[in-house]
């Protein structure tokens, strides 16, 4: 399973992409994820379907200090990674 995500709310300057980087790679998913200019972050996340569903699951709680208000998930074909990596832009 491919998902792109998009990540609403309190989510930037709250080590958001570093723990998500560690919750991916404990689930074994690769991917990447980045900041996003208008405060939300964006992933792509590919892995077993059980696997990128905890992943979505932990997105909507985060960090500690992060407020998740909504995410957008749409599926996606192909696109392989060999990792899963924070971007900056």
């Amino acid at each position: 399973m491919i998902v792109h995500l998009i990540i609403k709310g309190n989510v930037q300057g709250v080590f958001f992409r570093a723990t998500a980087r560690k919750v991916a790679e404990k689930n074994n998913l690769t991917g990447w994820i980045k900041n996003k200019s208008n405060g939300d972050v964006e992933a792509i996340v590919s892995g077993t379907d059980e696997n990128v569903r905890t992943f979505i699951e932990w997105c909507w709680n985060g960090p500690d200090k992060a407020q998740v208000e909504d995410i957008v998930i749409n599926e996606k074909l192909g696109m392989a990674f060999k990792s899963f990596e924070v971007k900056r832009d």
